[in-house]
């Protein structure tokens, strides 16, 4: 298990003030509500469950204070205009598994849950240039014989975006997918309304969500029976994004696991073993790499 440090409870905190801000709370408020958040923070950090269990606890407390069950509503549908602005420009070049998957974890920068990472405001240059320094460790080729059932968990919109063209290329192979999103609002990971208004059930075969309300990582006593059955036969699970890679390498059992994700905070990087800043294609065949 990733040890929850000091890094993490910085991170953790500064996302609940953003949260305050995006609420429109007042500076008393937003000082309150990280307070509180604190103090409860600190009064669970050393129980035995994973970070992404631990931070869905503390933000489903700050909207609870906030009054306010959805504070990414409006930066989600921005991640959503712009990465289609640049998925528009660059569908056609994405030519092989490997471009969609690419292109698909330099969407996962769309994240305002980590402190030491910053969303770029010129996504376009952005992309161009990560697409061309491609992947620090890159396993899709191992990834391929696997894809006949696969068991997809999303993580924020923005990439979801570059996510459906993932699943598009992957369901026109013949891939059986169960797609699995939050069922409740949380920082700005896909709900099956997102998923809905996208029109993501065009190219999967079952859309459900990973249970458990507003939770980041799925937890396995809370899943749903669809999702249960799903990955207790599929050949492959796409796990987008840190939250996924942290809750479900502390699974065991599980079927192989893609973790597709660019590495955003030191404890993530000094886990996998590559720098900060990295986009990595991992394939786990256990519960650990």
């Amino acid at each position: 298990m990733i040890q929850l440090d000091d890094r993490c409870v910085d991170c953790l905190l500064s996302r609940v003030a953003l949260e305050c801000r995006l609420s429109g709370a007042r500076v008393a408020e937003e000082e309150e509500v990280v307070r509180s958040s604190r103090a409860l923070l600190l009064a669970i950090r050393d129980d035995p469950i994973p970070h992404p269990a631990l931070a869905s606890i503390i933000h489903r407390h700050a909207y609870a204070l906030l009054g306010d069950p959805d504070p990414f509503r409006a930066l989600k549908e921005e991640s959503n205009r712009e990465a289609a602005v640049v998925c528009r420009k660059v569908r056609e070049r994405l030519l092989t598994f490997r471009d969609l998957v690419l292109a698909s974890i330099i969407g996962n920068t769309f994240d305002y849950g980590v402190r030491s990472h910053e969303v770029t405001g010129d996504f376009s240059s952005f992309f161009e240039r990560e697409f061309a320094q491609g992947l620090t460790i890159d396993d899709t080729e191992m990834m391929r014989p696997l894809l006949s059932r696969v068991v997809y968990l999303t993580d924020n919109c923005g990439e979801v975006i570059f996510d459906r063209l993932l699943l598009e290329f992957l369901y026109k192979s013949g891939s059986d997918i169960t797609l699995a999103v939050r069922e409740a609002p949380i920082l700005n990971d896909v709900t099956y309304r997102e998923a809905e208004d996208l029109g993501l059930a065009r190219f999967v075969n079952t859309i459900t969500t990973i249970g458990g309300g507003a939770e980041i990582g799925m937890v396995m006593a809370r899943i749903p029976n669809v999702l249960r059955r799903a990955i207790a036969s599929c050949t492959l699970i796409i796990a987008k994004g840190m939250a996924n890679y942290e809750a479900l390498t502390e699974i065991p059992g599980l079927p192989p696991v893609a973790y597709l994700l660019a590495v955003k905070c030191d404890p993530i990087a000094e886990d996998v073993g590559v720098p900060r800043g990295s986009k990595v294609a991992i394939l786990s065949t256990g519960a650990k790499r």
